[in-house]
């Protein structure tokens, strides 16, 4: 755990706009945000949490996140595709997420689906990155915006919605590709890049 003197420290550096003062905030861009990860139970992670946000503040969905680990019971996908009708009841009271009885239901049927495709494609990672321009991550170097969706994640969302995923449009796709470094939009003068 930082100490008040190293949060302080931590504001003389550069950040994206959007990060802010709120400490929270800050340790999200700094630590995870654009950073490259093939790590399919991450990928599963980001997929709740990101679906969760449809509608919402991006603080407020970080800010239940360790809500959401016991939730989702440490977003273990395969236990999360069994979930009964009862877990949704439980899930539905448990005011560490947030209780929305669809987006509940989304995250069990998407869960559902992610072992599918990891299945057809040999994990999670592979199919994502399997629309990424030579399988890679894409390196961007805005100045002062960047867009909340893209042609890529315009097809991942599209294909993603074929098979049935749910709360996943292409913004929230374009966020969780940021999220998990499929994309690094950390701005130009960002010290974080």
């Amino acid at each position: 755990m930082m100490t008040s003197d190293s949060k302080l420290k931590t504001f003389d550096l550069k950040r994206c706009s959007w990060a802010g003062t709120d400490p929270l905030y800050m340790e999200y861009h700094d630590k995870e945000w654009g950073k490259t990860t093939h790590d399919d139970k991450v990928l599963f992670e980001f997929l709740v949490l990101e679906s969760a946000q449809a509608g919402l503040s991006w603080i407020t969905i970080l800010r239940r996140r360790e809500g959401y680990r016991k939730a989702f019971v440490n977003f273990e996908v395969k236990k999360v595709a069994a979930f009964t009708d009862d877990d949704v009841e439980r899930l539905m009271q448990d005011t560490g997420i947030i209780r929305n009885r669809l987006k509940i239901l989304a995250a069990i049927n998407n869960a559902q689906l992610f072992i599918k495709v990891q299945q057809e494609f040999g994990s999670f990672d592979k199919y994502l990155y399997s629309f990424m321009p030579d399988g890679k991550p894409i390196i961007n170097h805005p100045e002062w915006s960047v867009p909340a969706s893209t042609a890529i994640s315009d097809a991942i969302s599209k294909d993603m919605k074929k098979r049935g995923f749910k709360f996943f449009g292409t913004t929230i796709c374009y966020a969780h590709m940021q999220a998990t470094g499929m994309v690094n939009d950390h701005l130009a003068s960002c010290d974080f890049r």
